[in-house]
């Protein structure tokens, strides 16, 4: 015997007890063909089993189907009723109270509350509970529901599969509605989660019953009307389903995009309720189609028996035609009289209607597992073994390792928590011309590849809501260009947030980037903040404008330079040029032409050969030329302290003396710059600091020590030389020499001074081009103070180029 626990009913009516009597059986309402539907395939498969004569031989299965009503309580009281028998009264006897059960296996329940209901009641009698529509994925539990089986895949995949749809349209934005049952709180918490993990945030998530007041009704419609997602995503029941599109239909709530489950979405029934097409275009997942040979002809043969016919019955078929028997106690109102000879052809309903075939095949294989689970415990062969008691426990053991083909060829089996193969079709809602929605299959979901795998949509066009072509577009947020990345809004979920620009220096190369990537330090961002670019390598180069005119004056130094010595050499027996020491000015001129040769060094690419070149060469070259000065300076006070009488000075500072203070003063420098290089000496440099978008290439001076030393150096003897040149600014000679070094070394000093903090303040190339400055100055200053006065004379005033105007105690007129 097999049991079968169908809802005839959808609903029933409210009873409030006193609780003074007994309460009253259930009264249901609101017939339900889909239940006659289910009755009548596990009757068919029951036929064909009893007509086979390999499966089962000799062995004829027999049925009792009750009507649960949709109801828990109801549900429970017929699984007892089939556990235990119908038996109201206990008979006293004497035979043992252990006996099987008066059936091998029960169908159903439809909806999953009740299943788990049932299966928590009957799970410790160990009998098998199969069932053809509860998808909840707790009932997977087998330490809760250990005898419960489905022929229906477990929502633990359908809701996985429906999120990844819904990422797979770039939905990260949706509402969500459930049925508040087992079924969608327990589906949709599945579904919530698969979505977080894959970027999707739920703008609302609300349940609704049957039976809930208008007011609630009335306060999930607010929301929906108050949300901005426009994609909702439902774990709904038919029932619950039509309670929400009508009311959305009063109030105009029309264009959303509905994502459904197996249990409407390819349900023509629902299409047939949906008289405004709020759900036109709507998308999801359907168990895939099939067609069972006989089954819908053994469906539709219904005939009354009047000898037989029983209240439901009658009530099932004054339903169906829209008919009413003589002396019917049924409520139905109807203007015709039912003959028992109505015929079905032409009639459209749901009964008629075959769009729930798959799960027809559902309680067709739910049967036919029990059957080979029975053939197999018999032993069957050509005959089986009668003499066997039938025991609950075994016979679910074998139905657990059941595995055959049907004659469609479909394998059945099931896994160890009770469940099939996960395969969904991927049904989409189009509308027809004639108002009939066409359920098509746009693709394929197999829950047992590889995740990159599962899902296959095929290339077929899509209709949405609203008739629409294009996909619908429902994010919080549009996403965030390559250059930007994403900051969350405050207070909202991680699908709400700003697209703020990446920092200087920092790219995204992707859509929705949530951070900005730093540049290596030799790149930096482009405009658009989406790719990085080489810096430009900045140096003081001979090509720039910079470059090109220091470079002009370095050279026109040096002609000058080259000029002054050339009129000093033509003219080296002039007293003029013999009055001071004609070597020391010979080798002044020359050290002016190192100096001014010098700041070439420092244009062009920073290299090392250059960095040490560039302020060692500076160093000791104005090191020889302070020198020379100084022993000028040193010479004209000796030259009139050798005046006076008695005074023997001149001896102990001849040429010979003066050559060796020059020697000996340029000997400090350069040891100075060898300590410099050998300790710690300038090298080339990339400066990533100064500038962002730029790299500058300078030479790093090593060691500080070393370059202020040389510095310090060159201050020292210019600052000696100047109080000494001060001291003798007065003497008496009409050429007083002095004076015109004391003019050159206040421009040195002041040059140099203002370097410092010029030099240290100026960033990158022009921190060179300070110093290239300071040398073309200073220099400059030395050969127009010290040497143009005399080239005057020379050229212009020759008759003054004598010994005796040289010697004149008369104040000299130059200018």
């Amino acid at each position: 015997m097999l049991g079968g626990i169908f809802s005839f009913h959808s609903r029933w009516k409210d009873r409030q007890d006193t609780h003074t009597h007994r309460p009253l059986p259930l009264q249901c309402t609101s017939l339900n063909f889909r239940g006659f539907q289910y009755a009548q395939a596990m009757l068919f498969a029951i036929e064909e089993i009893n007509n086979s004569t390999d499966l089962l031989p000799g062995i004829s299965l027999g049925y009792k189907i009750y009507d649960a009503c949709a109801s828990i309580s109801r549900g429970v009281k017929v699984a007892l009723a089939l556990a235990n028998g119908n038996e109201l009264v206990s008979a006293l006897s004497e035979a043992p109270c252990t006996r099987p059960a008066q059936v091998q296996a029960i169908m159903g329940e439809t909806f999953s509350s009740p299943c788990m209901a049932i299966a928590t009641v009957i799970g410790p009698f160990h009998i098998p509970l199969i069932s053809h529509f509860a998808t909840c994925a707790c009932l997977s539990d087998k330490t809760k529901y250990p005898s419960f089986l489905r022929t229906i895949p477990s929502d633990y995949y359908q809701s996985r599969a429906l999120a990844q749809l819904v990422k797979h349209f770039g939905w990260t934005w949706v509402g969500a509605i459930r049925s508040n049952d087992d079924y969608g709180n327990n589906g949709m918490a599945t579904f919530t989660e698969t979505a977080q993990q894959l970027g999707i945030c739920l703008e609302y998530s609300v349940s609704v019953f049957r039976a809930d007041p208008p007011d609630k009704i009335q306060k999930i419609v607010g929301i929906i009307k108050a949300s901005t997602s426009k994609v909702i995503v439902t774990f709904l029941s038919p029932t619950e389903l039509y309670v929400i599109i009508d009311q959305l239909f009063l109030h105009n709530l029309t264009g959303y995009q509905w994502v459904g489950t197996e249990a409407w979405i390819f349900d023509s029934y629902t299409a047939a309720m949906d008289r405004h097409h709020i759900l036109d275009g709507a998308i999801g997942l359907s168990i895939p189609k099939a067609h069972v040979s006989g089954m819908t002809e053994f469906i539709l043969d219904v005939k009354p028996l009047n000898s037989s016919r029983n209240e439901l019955f009658t009530e099932f078929w004054e339903t169906l035609f829209n008919c009413k028997f003589k002396q019917s106690k049924s409520s139905v109102v109807n203007q015709s009289e039912c003959t028992g000879h109505e015929d079905l052809t032409g009639l459209q309903n749901s009964f008629t209607d075959m769009s729930l075939m798959p799960i027809f095949y559902n309680v067709y294989k739910g049967v036919y597992a029990v059957a080979h689970a029975l053939h197999g415990f018999l032993s069957c062969n050509k005959t089986c073994n009668h003499k066997m008691q039938l025991d609950s426990l075994t016979i679910l053991k074998h139905i657990r390792k059941i595995q055959f083909k049907t004659k469609e060829g479909d394998e059945v089996y099931f896994n160890e928590n009770g469940d099939p193969a996960a395969k969904y079709e991927i049904i989409n809602w189009q509308p027809t011309e004639n108002g009939i929605v066409d359920f098509v299959t746009v693709g394929l979901h197999d829950a047992s590849l590889p995740a990159d795998k599962q899902m296959n949509l095929q290339n077929k066009s899509l209709i949405w809501a609203q008739n629409s072509q294009q996909v619908p577009l429902s994010v919080c947020s549009e996403k965030c260009p390559p250059g930007t990345r994403k900051v969350l809004q405050k207070g909202k979920p991680v699908c709400c947030y700003d697209c703020l620009r990446c920092a200087d220096g920092e790219i995204s190369n992707i859509t929705d980037s949530i951070t900005c990537v730093r540049c290596d330090p030799e790149f930096w961002s482009n405009e658009r903040r989406d790719a990085c670019v080489k810096k430009e390598a900045e140096f003081l180069s001979y090509e720039e404008i910079m470059g090109a005119l220091l470079t002009a004056a370095s050279l026109s130094g040096t002609f000058i330079t080259a000029v002054v010595a050339l009129i000093f050499f033509r003219y080296r027996q002039t007293p003029i040029v013999r009055a001071n020491n004609s070597e020391l000015s010979f080798l002044l001129l020359f050290s002016l032409v190192l100096c001014f040769l010098c700041s070439l060094t420092f244009i062009g690419r920073p290299s090392e050969w250059s960095c040490m070149l560039r302020h060692t060469a500076f160093g000791i070259t104005f090191v020889l030329c302070i020198s020379c000065v100084l022993g000028k300076t040193i010479v004209v006070l000796m030259a009139f302290r050798a005046t006076l009488p008695g005074s023997n000075v001149m001896k102990w500072f001849g040429p010979a003396q003066q050559k060796l203070s020059v020697l000996g003063f340029t000997l400090i420098q350069v040891l100075i710059c060898v300590l410099w290089l050998t300790i710690s000496p300038p090298f080339p440099f990339k400066n990533f600091r100064t500038f962002n978008d730029k790299i500058i290439l300078e030479c790093a001076l090593g060691s500080a020590v070393g370059f202020w030393a040389v510095l310090g150096y060159i201050g020292l003897l210019a600052m000696l030389c100047f109080i000494l040149a001060f001291l003798a600014r007065k003497l008496p000679d009409n050429f007083n020499e002095a004076k015109f070094i004391t003019f050159s070394m206040l421009i040195f000093c002041a040059v140099w001074i203002t370097f410092i903090p010029a030099y240290v303040s100026s960033p990158g190339k022009f921190s060179v081009a300070v110093e290239i400055f300071a040398i073309l100055a200073s220099s400059f200053g030395l050969l127009i103070c010290i040497f143009i006065p005399k080239c005057y004379i020379i050229l212009l005033k020759p008759e003054r180029n004598t010994k005796k105007n040289m010697m004149g105690k008369e104040a000299p007129k130059l200018f």
